[in-house]
C-alpha cells in the first residue's frame, strides 16, 4: 500500500473544476476524468493519490522523475509524469491522458482539421462485441482499428469513433483528411497536375471515356459500310446529334422514321446501354444501327477510341493491344477483364500474342486521381503486391498484382479502380423520388439501423452506400442499378461486399436462336430466383448470366449453352 510521511486531505476535484469553470466561463460539459484526489498540504506536489472512474483502485503519482512507459489508456509509449495503480502496479496512466475532459468538440482540439456536430464522449473500453455490432468501425481520423481495452472518444448517435491521440492532436495528421466540413489540407500542388481527374463523377451520365474523348459540335453523319474506327458491325450506323429529347432511328435514303428509342431512365425502368463501354446512354450524340431489328447503339465518343494501344502500362510483356468490338471467338462476346476481373461483352483491347484482354474502361484508368472518400490527398495507380488490404469503398480485398489507387501519405487507404471510376456521386432509383448521394461514413443523427431499400438486407455504413437525407433511405451501391431486380424483388446476392454490380459491364437483352437447342428464341438476361435451375447442369440460375425462353420455362446458364454450340 502507498505510504506518505504527511497526512493527506481528500479533495473533490469536481467541485474545484466547477469553480474553475465558473471563473473562466468555460463549457459546462467539459470535466476531469478524476473525481477525487488526496493531497499533501506540506509538499509541493499537487496530486498524490487520485481516483479515476476508469479503474476501481486509487492511483498515486510518480513525481520523482519522468519515466518512459506505455500508457494503458491510449496504448502509446510516453516520456513524462505517470500515475500508477496502488494495487495492480502494472497499470501506468500518463498525466496527459489522466486529465482528458469527459467531453470535447474535436474541432477545438484539432484546430478545425476534423469536425463533428456533437461533443465526443470519453469511453474507457470499446468491447469486441460492440465493435462487431457496428461492423468493426475504424478511427475516423487515421482509419486504423480499435483495441477493445483502450480508451476512445465516441459519438454513439452518429457512430463516430476516434482514438484518444487522434482526437486531441493539434498537428496536421500524417494520415488522411476525411471528415466534412473542416479545414482540408492538400498533399499536392494543383499546378503540378493540370489534368487531374476529380472523382466520383457527378451522375451516371458521366464516364471516363466521355471525359477523355467527347468533342463538341459534332455534325450529323451517316456511316455507310460495316466499319467505324475499326468498330465492326454488320449494318450501317447513323449519327444522331440533334437536340431532340427522343432518339429516332431513320433510313438515310428515305429519312423515314422507323423506331423511337428512349434514353436510359431508372425512374421509368428503361435501360439503354452503349454496346462499346456498357455505360448508360442518357444524352446525344450517339450512333445507332440503321436496321430497325438491331439494337446496336454507341456513344459518339466510343467511336473515337484508338484502334491500338502501344506499350500499355498493364501489359509490359508485349507492345500492342488491338481494339475489337467483340472478343474474338467468344460466345456472345463475353470475356473477363484482366484488370477488374468483371465479365464484359462490350469493346475489348486484346493482345494477339498472348490473349491478354481488358475492357475499354479499364484501358484508360488514369495514373493519378483524387476522390471524395479521401479528400485532398492524391491517389496514385499502383500494383497491389500485398492482399491484406481492403478497398475503402467496398471493403473487399485486392487480388495479388491487381491495380489499386493508394495514398502515398496514408499507409492503409486503397481503392479499387472500378469502385473509384464507376460509382457516381448521385444516382436515381424508383424506391426514392430524390437523387441519392454516395456516402462514405455513417450519417449524422441517423436514428435507426441501416437497411438497403432494394434488397432489404442490413448495410455497413462504414463502407460506401447511397443515401437520401430527406427520406432517410439507403441502398447498397451494387443494388443501385438493379432496375429489373427491384421489380422482381430479387434478394441480395453473394457479392454482398462488392460495391459494383457483378454484371455492371454486361449488356443483357439480346436473343439467341438455335432450333437444335430450343424451338423458341432465348433471351440473354441476368438470372433471378424464380428462374430456378439450369436444365443442363442443374445449378441455380440466380445471380448468373442465363438464356431463358419467354414462352415456356426453359432456362440454361451461359456456360452450358456455350459448351453446346
Amino acid at each position: 500500500m502507498y505510504e506518505h510521511k504527511h497526512p493527506l486531505n481528500l479533495i473533490d476535484l469536481w467541485s474545484e473544476q466547477l469553480q474553475h469553470e465558473e471563473e473562466d466561463e468555460e463549457d459546462e460539459e467539459d470535466g476531469l476524468i478524476a473525481k477525487q484526489d488526496f493531497r499533501c498540504l506540506c509538499c509541493r506536489c499537487k496530486e498524490e493519490i487520485t481516483l479515476f472512474d476508469s479503474h476501481p483502485h486509487p492511483f498515486f503519482c510518480i513525481v520523482s522523475k519522468q519515466i518512459l512507459c506505455e500508457c494503458f489508456a491510449c496504448g502509446k509509449e510516453h516520456k513524462g509524469i505517470f500515475y500508477i495503480c496502488s494495487v495492480c502496479y502494472d497499470m501506468f496512466l500518463h498525466s496527459h491522458c489522466a486529465f482528458l475532459p469527459n467531453k470535447l468538440q474535436i474541432q477545438h482540439t484539432t484546430n478545425n482539421v476534423f469536425s463533428h456536430i456533437h461533443p465526443l464522449t470519453l469511453a474507457y473500453t470499446f468491447p469486441t462485441d460492440d465493435q462487431k455490432s457496428k461492423f468493426y468501425p475504424n478511427c475516423r481520423v487515421c482509419l486504423e482499428f480499435f483495441y477493445p481495452n483502450l480508451w476512445i472518444y465516441r459519438c454513439e448517435k452518429c457512430r463516430y469513433y476516434v482514438h484518444l491521440g487522434c482526437a486531441t492532436s493539434r498537428e496536421e495528421p500524417f494520415m488522411s483528411i476525411l471528415t466534412y466540413p473542416g479545414k482540408l489540407i492538400r498533399n499536392y500542388e494543383e499546378a503540378n497536375y493540370p489534368n487531374l481527374l476529380h472523382l466520383p463523377f457527378p451522375d451516371p451520365s458521366y464516364s471516363l471515356l466521355k471525359h477523355l474523348f467527347f468533342e463538341e459540335n459534332i455534325s450529323i453523319t451517316t456511316i455507310v459500310g460495316t466499319k467505324t474506327h475499326n468498330i465492326s458491325h454488320q449494318h450501317p450506323l447513323i449519327l444522331d446529334c440533334s437536340t431532340d429529347h427522343d432518339i429516332t432511328r431513320s433510313i438515310a435514303s428515305s429519312s423515314r422514321i422507323v423506331k423511337t428509342i428512349s434514353f436510359h431512365d431508372p425512374m421509368k425502368s428503361i435501360q439503354l446501354l452503349c454496346d462499346g463501354c456498357v455505360r448508360p446512354i442518357t444524352t446525344k450524340p450517339i450512333y445507332m444501327c440503321a436496321n430497325e431489328d438491331c439494337n446496336f447503339v454507341l456513344h459518339e465518343w466510343c467511336t473515337r477510341l484508338p484502334v491500338e494501344l502501344k506499350s500499355h502500362h498493364s501489359h509490359p510483356q508485349h507492345t500492342r493491344l488491338i481494339l475489337h468490338s467483340k472478343w474474338p471467338d467468344k460466345f456472345f462476346g463475353v470475356f473477363r477483364c484482366d484488370i477488374c476481373y468483371f465479365h464484359c461483352n462490350g469493346f475489348v483491347y486484346h493482345c494477339e500474342e498472348c490473349g491478354y484482354k481488358i475492357d475499354v474502361n479499364c484501358a484508360f484508368i488514369p495514373e493519378e486521381i483524387t476522390h471524395a472518400s479521401h479528400q485532398n490527398h492524391l491517389l496514385s495507380r499502383v500494383r497491389q503486391m500485398e492482399t491484406n488490404y481492403d478497398c475503402r469503398i467496398c471493403g473487399n480485398y485486392f487480388r495479388e498484382n491487381a491495380f489499386s489507387y493508394s495514398c502515398k501519405n496514408c499507409d492503409n487507404f486503397y481503392l479499387h479502380p472500378c469502385c473509384a471510376l464507376l460509382l457516381p456521386e448521385t444516382t436515381r432509383h424508383k424506391c426514392d423520388k430524390h437523387p441519392m448521394k454516395l456516402s462514405y461514413f455513417p450519417i449524422e443523427n441517423h436514428k435507426n439501423e441501416y437497411f438497403c431499400e432494394i434488397c432489404e438486407e442490413e448495410l455497413n455504413p462504414q463502407l460506401a452506400f447511397y443515401h437520401c437525407s430527406e427520406c432517410m433511405q439507403s441502398m447498397h451501391p451494387a443494388c443501385a442499378p438493379s432496375i429489373l431486380c427491384y421489380e422482381t424483388h430479387m434478394a441480395y446476392c453473394y457479392y454482398v461486399r462488392i460495391a459494383i454490380n457483378e454484371f455492371a459491364n454486361v449488356k443483357f437483352g439480346s436473343t439467341y436462336n438455335n432450333m437444335s437447342i430450343h424451338p423458341h428464341p432465348l433471351s440473354f438476361v441476368q438470372g433471378i430466383e424464380t428462374d430456378g435451375r439450369c436444365t443442363n447442369c442443374h445449378d441455380t440460375l440466380q445471380y448468373d448470366m442465363i438464356f431463358k425462353c419467354l414462352d415456356c420455362e426453359f432456362a440454361i446458364c451461359h456456360w452450358c449453352l456455350k459448351r453446346k454450340v
